[in-house]
């Protein structure tokens, strides 16, 4: 498995198979399982659907480094014609933002001028802006800048992060970001990192899960616990449940089209529930991160492509 996962992040990364799969329609049909559709449109239509099913979304508008100061602004525009979509359609939505999405590789001043605006954005119409994490040479400069504008009075509480569990240092980050009661999305990790920086096999990442998942139900900051995962769900519930922390104290996060089962059967039990709702025409390096996340989805992929 660990040689598939490889194996599939490299080719996220594959410019020539990329641009073949995102503009063919096989392409398109593969990763409607993941991703929402091309459009805003398709976009609002899911949110629209998951939340007739008592359950919140993230609207993440794929694409990452961009290439010139225009793209970063235009793709700034397409969030923010989504909070007021959002807010026009009430929605109980919220945003994922990608910083080199934003042009942090061109200009991390750029970048994080991009974020304010958003995040002031967020803030007037009363919602809020999750910054994604990317891969681990990025993960300081992302941290510092969510945390200037979380220190800034206009923006506070109006941007949150996501921390990686493999990651050896997300405990310190995480007890930092305590500190200064910055929102955090918890997830495993979807790159392909070097041992000395990130835990290289997976029960060890699972246990730094659980461990961090604690730090989070513990504080009185709202916080996301991203997993799809039967064990790190019944580990979150069972701390909660010992410490007497209400279900409202928190929420469970999973993506579009993975565990369905699961994401319904939480809600029937009385647990929130976000759905991360990725669209846009860059779908390709997301799609296969999820592959890699999870190689067995390439068989659920394969016998639906078969019976279609």
């Amino acid at each position: 498995m660990a040689v598939l996962r490889s194996a599939l992040l490299a080719l996220s990364r594959n410019r020539p198979l990329r641009r073949f799969c995102e503009q063919s329609s096989l392409g398109a049909r593969l990763s409607s399982r993941f991703v929402a559709g091309l459009t805003i449109s398709d976009a609002l239509r899911v949110a629209e659907s998951v939340n007739h099913q008592g359950m919140a979304v993230t609207l993440d508008s794929l694409g990452e480094s961009v290439t010139s100061e225009t793209e970063a602004h235009g793709a700034a525009e397409v969030y923010h014609s989504l909070l007021d979509l959002i807010a026009e359609r009430n929605l109980d939505a919220n945003i994922s933002v990608k910083l080199t999405q934003m042009g942090l590789e061109q200009s991390p001043t750029l970048a994080e001028s991009i974020a304010r605006q958003l995040a002031l954005h967020a803030r007037s119409i009363g919602n809020f802006v999750r910054i994604d994490m990317e891969d681990s040479h990025l993960t300081q400069i992302t941290l510092d800048i969510v945390r200037r504008l979380n220190a800034r009075v206009e923006t506070r509480g109006a941007i949150g992060i996501v921390i990686q569990a493999y990651l050896y240092r997300s405990q310190a980050d995480i007890e930092q970001l305590l500190a200064e009661g910055i929102r955090i999305r918890l997830c495993k990790g979807a790159y392909n990192e070097r041992a000395n920086i990130a835990f290289p096999h997976k029960a060890d990442v699972d246990a730094n899960f659980v461990r961090l998942s604690h730090l989070l139900l513990e504080s009185p900051v709202y916080h996301g616990i991203a997993t799809h995962d039967d064990a790190m769900v019944a580990a979150a519930k069972d701390f909660a449940a010992a410490h007497g922390i209400a279900p409202s104290r928190y929420e469970f996060q999973m993506l579009y089209g993975v565990r369905r089962d699961l994401q319904r059967a939480l809600v029937r039990e009385g647990y929130k529930v976000r759905v991360y709702v990725p669209f846009g025409n860059a779908w390709y390096p997301y799609f296969m991160r999820r592959l890699a996340e999870r190689p067995a989805n390439l068989i659920f992929l394969a016998r639906n492509f078969l019976r279609s």
